[in-house]
């Protein structure tokens, strides 16, 4: 390798490194505006009166789902829906809380409950690449740390390849995530929008909104801190072509 190849590949992975960083301290912002927004929110009384749970009942009964349980699970922020058993899975904050938040979260929650009654592609595909995933993200765990270092101590890439591979995977995995994410968020305001007996005032539909809108920028966030991982180890493999 010549001088002028190893100051190309100081480059290269300097500025990977240097997006690392930046995305990670956004990330950190990111999280922060939206927690601090949820707790806002979470203070805000719904004028209806109406529970997370009930608000997602609704919601269900509306769009002509019957066959998704609402459920109260542990922990905070830990709302999801779960294709694989059709439940609707609330947080205690969430689940009995009558806040302008809950009712957001839920309406969201049950957003990827009708997208899977709908049979939405972006969340068919998300979903078949869930087992594969997994895998990957196992993979990366174990070969991205030894593969580097039997990269600078012998040379052998193999096993950072197949690092770079799993995390590719995971990368492609979290954008897919996105087009999952908003449109839940679009079904989620369209419904709350149209119904009165939930948010009784536009300001409320407004602050909804944004709490949602700060819940889809920390995945957009993950999808960028994937992607400048991804561009950090390739970098190893790619200055390698000048050896």
């Amino acid at each position: 390798m010549d001088h002028l190849s190893i100051i190309l590949g100081f480059i290269s992975y300097g500025s990977a490194l240097f997006l690392m960083i930046a995305i990670a301290v956004i990330s950190f912002i990111v999280q922060w505006r939206f927690k601090s927004k949820f707790k806002e929110y979470s203070e805000m009384a719904l004028s209806s009166g109406l529970t997370g749970r009930e608000v997602a009942e609704l919601m269900l009964k509306d769009n002509g789902v019957y066959d998704v349980q609402v459920t109260s699970v542990d922990g905070q922020l830990t709302d999801h829906y779960n294709p694989e058993n059709r439940t609707v899975n609330l947080s205690a904050d969430v689940y009995n809380s009558r806040s302008i938040a809950a009712a957001a979260v839920a309406a969201h929650e049950c957003g990827h409950a009708v997208q899977h009654a709908k049979g939405y592609s972006w969340l068919q595909l998300r979903s078949t690449l869930v087992p594969l995933t997994n895998v990957a993200n196992t993979l990366v765990q174990v070969t991205l740390t030894i593969g580097v270092m039997l990269f600078f101590f012998s040379h052998n890439a193999f096993v950072l390849t197949i690092g770079v591979a799993a995390l590719a995977v995971v990368t492609l995995f979290t954008f897919i995530t996105l087009p999952v994410e908003f449109d839940a968020s679009n079904r989620a305001l369209a419904w709350l929008n149209n119904n009165y007996n939930v948010m009784q005032t536009q300001a409320e539909h407004q602050q909804a909104k944004d709490a949602l809108w700060w819940a889809a920028m920390t995945y957009v966030v993950a999808a960028l801190s994937a992607l400048a991982t991804l561009l950090y180890y390739a970098s190893f493999l790619l200055g390698r072509r000048d050896d």
